[in-house]
Order: C-alpha cells, then structure tokens, then sequence
C-alpha cells in the first residue's frame, strides 16, 4: 500500500478559514485541500441548498427533449421510458415512471433483458416499442453511442430522448434530443451526473415549464441518491446536492419499495456508505440473477404488501449472486495461476460458463486481489461478453480504445467498461490489452495507494471532531472520509484476531502519554498482527463504536507499518 499524502495548503487561507469557521487549523486545511477557502463555500459546503441546482435548460437540446414531450402529452401518444438494467438504469426508469404517471397514464417501462438483448437500447426493445404502438422512447442511461439503433427506431416512426452519461463517441445520434453533460458541444455547468442524475434535470426541465416548484420533486431524490451511490461519480457539486437531499428522503420518507428493501436494517439513520453496501446490491441483484423489472416494480410500487413480496424475491437473488459470486472468483483465481499470469499487468480471464450477471463483481474482486487491469469474459449469444475494471488514475476506457479493432463494441467509463467480441478473437485481445497497459501505465499504479488528509496527534481525537467530519458528508469520489496519520503509537498489549475467521485486528492503541487511548479496528488486516510488537505508524479513519448501550470514538484502521 503506498501512502500519499495531500499538499499543504496555503498556509494564511488555511488559517484564515480556521479564524471564520471558528475551528482548528487541521480541519480548516482539510477543507481548503477541497477546494473550501472562505466562510460562504464553507456554508455551501455544510448545508447545501437546492438553489445550488443548475439550471437544467442549461443542458444542450433540453428545450427541444421537454417540447417533445410535451406534445407528446397533448397528443396523447404512447411514450416507453427505457433504461439499462443496473441501478443507476433501474432508479432513473423508476425515477420518470414516478414521476409522469402523476400527470399521464399513457407510459410504461422496458428494461432489456441483460441475456437476451445485452447492455443499451436493443433492437428488440425498438420492436416492442413498434408492435405496442409507442410514438416516443425516453432512454435513461444509454444510448449515447446507439447510432444504428436510433436510425432503425426513426424508420419505424419512433422518436428517442437519450439521457446518457457515458463518454460519447465521434459521433452522436440522430435523436430527437440527446441530453449528455459530456457532450463535447454542451455547455452544461455540471459534467459527472450519472444517468438518473441526467434524468432528474429532465423532470427539473419539465417541472419548471408546468409551474412545478423543485420541493414538490424532492420526494423523487432517494432515487437519484441510490444511483449517485451506486454508480460511484464524483460526490461533488450537484451530486453533492442531490445526494445530501436524497438521503434525507432515505431516512425520513422513504418509497415504499426502498422501505421494504431496509426494513430488517437497526440503524437510525442510513449513510452513503450503506446505500452502496445494502441498497445498490439488492437492486442490482434483480438484473444479475433474474430480470432488472422486479427493481423496478419494487421502485414504482405504492403496495407494502407487494412491495415487501418483490423484496422477498430480491433478497433470494442476492443471496444467489454471492454464492455465484464467491465460485467464480475462486475459478478465476485457479486460472490466473494455472495460466500462469500472476506477474502480468493485466488480468484477462474466461470460461463460457461463468454467469453472465456477476462477472462485473468478479472482475472488481481479482482488481482487489492482483491490483491491475482486469477484464472477465463469459459466453452469452455466441459471443464473448466481458466487465472491465480498473486501478485508480488508469483510464481502461482509453486502453479499450487502443484495441478496438478486435472489439465488436465496448462503451463505459475511466474506471468500468463492457465489451463484446467474437470468440476467434480472445487471445488476440488478451495479448493486446497487455501490451496496451504494459506500455502506458505509470508502474506505481499497479500498488494500491490511499490519500492521507493530514497527520493527527491522538490528543486532537475529540467529539467535536468527529462532528464536523461527520457533517462534511456525504461522501464519496473527490469527497472521501478524512484519513489521518498517528506516528509512533503502540498497542496495549492486548491486540487480538477477532470475527469468525479470525481476519480482523481490534487493537487498544496510545501514543506518547498513556492518557489518550483509543480502541482501533483493522477489517481484513489480520496479517498485520506481527507488526504491532513494537511503535508503528497508522492510518485511520475516525468512527464511533456502540458496545452495551455505550458509544465511544475508535479508529477504522486502514493500513499500519
């Protein structure tokens, strides 16, 4: 693990802030290395407001993307809300249905069928959407690079509204409007939305032009809070904003289907953290082992009762997904080594067998393992279908690129892809993503790295400081939860090995004078119980432990040397 710290900023801005704020210099610099320098972004920061949304008009072809439905509306046209099938897909479907169905009857949902039709907007999709008399689709989360597709669905008299994310290609479709933030000839203030993201501005759009004020939409951010999450974008900005509020929603009023999903959760209030660990998995499980339209159907559901059943389901699918989960990163793991690709800067691995619905956790499972490059294929309509993930500060979107004409179509992000390729070309394409990476990547990328914030004597650990970390959530990419340093600390003497498998270190940690002790929990560091005999250093997030009705402060250990 490489530590990296932060720069020191500025020191006079750095004190400045402190004296505004009225807090010490350590948190006062913490946030100016987040771009905070005066008391009104401070204020922005700590409490954001719902005037800090952009306005969606902003965003090229919404005034053409509202016109059109809004006469689709007026004509009483059949309209298809279509989206992808993981959770920023399934939230941004649901998030529209929401929505419109107060307004209009004459709209339903098509989520493809992840085996049958694969990632996007699908030929099949436009079919049904032609059999069944559909004049619009509105396409959440995809579509940014589905030229042929949006030519096809034209010819048949239907109309697309994207609402991508995704980096476009060369070039765009020939849609109605095709709202995208990475557009290269949008001007849109805010460019890391996700797809519901993308989808809310939409509404936002649509709310404004009928004299909706934005409070009578905030019920709908739990949605965009959930994807937010889960599709790991900056938490910066609007996403900050959205996020912050959808949560809210979360924990104060919940939908339905959202209450079902965390029911059985003894927590008094839910964090970003949560949403990705509890949430997210649940709904994505749905289109990993059965079919995305349950999500959905528990997303738009105004019945506990079968809400609570769609939950039921869900939980069965997940429980499915880890088991499936665990198998094949074990098979992969055998082939790795079999293969003899340990020392490789990539992982590319294959078996026609591997589920095609959680080869993207498995391919996030060997990243943690080998810390590079990874690409996992399975079979699916007699081609080769692959997730790709990446290590931080190394674009797979770019390397992809680099080998694109042994690829069928791949699309996705910096850090996750898909792809699709005929299966003549498999080792071609092994070979070639290696040379890619081996030739462009920063060799010190291929060690895990964790930022550090600041160092922290034990002696500044206090409540109050755990308050304001607490209130500079949410957090996520671009706004993580401090990390601290503590030099020369020692354990009691009483460390020990706990959980089933014995994996994880609990620690009673000091420094310098006895008196500032504080209990420590290192998850997964068990092989770390041989560097604590004597001082080492460590890095540590701060938390809070409720023992026997008791809550104390302790240090979430996040590496030791």
């Amino acid at each position: 693990m490489r530590w990296k710290f932060k720069s020191t900023p500025d020191l006079a801005t750095t004190k400045k802030l402190a004296n505004e704020l009225s807090i010490n210099t350590k948190l006062a610099s913490i946030l100016v290395q987040r771009g905070i320098t005066n008391f009104d972004e401070a204020k922005h920061f700590f409490r954001p407001s719902l005037e800090e949304l952009h306005d969606p008009f902003l965003m090229k072809d919404m005034d053409k993307a509202v016109t059109r439905i809004q006469t689709a509306i007026e004509k009483n046209e059949q309209i298809l809300i279509y989206g992808d099938y993981d959770v920023d897909g399934t939230t941004s479907v649901s998030l529209l249905y929401n929505y419109f169905i107060k307004h209009y009857s004459n709209i339903a949902t098509y989520i493809p069928d992840r085996y049958k039709e694969g990632y996007g907007i699908s030929y099949q999709g436009i079919d049904f959407a032609s059999d069944n008399d559909f004049s619009l689709i509105i396409a959440l989360d995809c579509g940014i690079k589905a030229i042929d597709k949006v030519t096809y669905a034209t010819e048949k008299g239907i109309d697309f509204i994207i609402c991508d994310h995704h980096k476009p290609g060369n070039e765009i479709p020939k849609a109605i409007a095709v709202l995208n933030p990475k557009r290269q000839d949008c001007e849109y203030p805010y460019k890391e939305l996700c797809g519901c993201g993308v989808g809310f501005k939409l509404i936002q759009a649509h709310a404004t032009t009928n004299g909706v004020e934005i409070v009578e939409i905030i019920s709908l951010l739990d949605l965009v809070a959930t994807a937010i999450a889960a599709d790991i974008v900056p938490m910066t900005g609007e996403n900050r904003v959205l996020a912050y509020f959808g949560l809210r929603v979360i924990n104060d009023q919940p939908r339905i289907g959202i209450k079902a999903l965390i029911k059985s959760i003894e927590k008094k209030e839910l964090t970003i953290s949560d949403v990705v660990f509890i949430i997210a998995p649940r709904i994505n499980a749905a289109g990993r082992i059965k079919h995305a339209n349950y999500a959905v159907e528990l997303l738009t559901s105004s019945d506990i009762e079968v809400a609570t059943e769609i939950a039921s389901s869900i939980e069965k699918f997940n429980a499915h997904r880890k088991e499936l989960d665990k198998e094949i990163t074990e098979a992969a793991l055998v082939q790795i080594r079999e293969n003899n690709d340990t020392e490789n800067f990539t992982t590319v691995v294959f078996d026609k067998n591997w589920h095609k619905g959680v080869i993207g956790i498995v391919a996030s499972r060997l990243t943690e393992t080998y810390y590079r490059p990874t690409v996992v294929f399975t079979e699916s309509e007699g081609k080769l279908a692959a997730s790709v993930r990446s290590v931080k500060g190394f674009d797979v979107y770019d390397a992809l690129n680099a080998c694109s004409e042994l690829i069928e179509q791949f699309g996705g992000h910096k850090y996750a892809a898909g792809l699709t390729l005929k299966p003549e070309n498999y080792k071609k394409f092994k070979a070639k993503f290696e040379e890619v990476v081996k030739s462009t990547i920063d060799k010190n990328l291929l060690t895990p790295e964790i930022t550090v914030d600041a160092e922290l004597e034990f002696a500044e650990i206090s409540p109050k400081l755990y308050r304001i970390i607490q209130q500079m959530a949410p957090f996520g990419p671009e706004n993580r939860k401090p990390v601290f340093k503590s030099s020369s600390v020692r354990d009691n003497g009483y460390g020990k090995l706990v959980g089933q498998d014995k994996s994880h270190l609990k620690l009673t940690l000091f420094q310098g004078n006895p008196k500032y002790i504080i209990g420590a929990i290192g998850f997964s560091m068990g092989d770390k119980i041989n560097k604590i005999e004597n001082d080492f250093d460590v890095l540590y997030q701060i938390d809070e432990n409720t023992w026997n009705g008791k809550t104390s402060l302790q240090l979430l250990l996040k590496d030791l040397k």
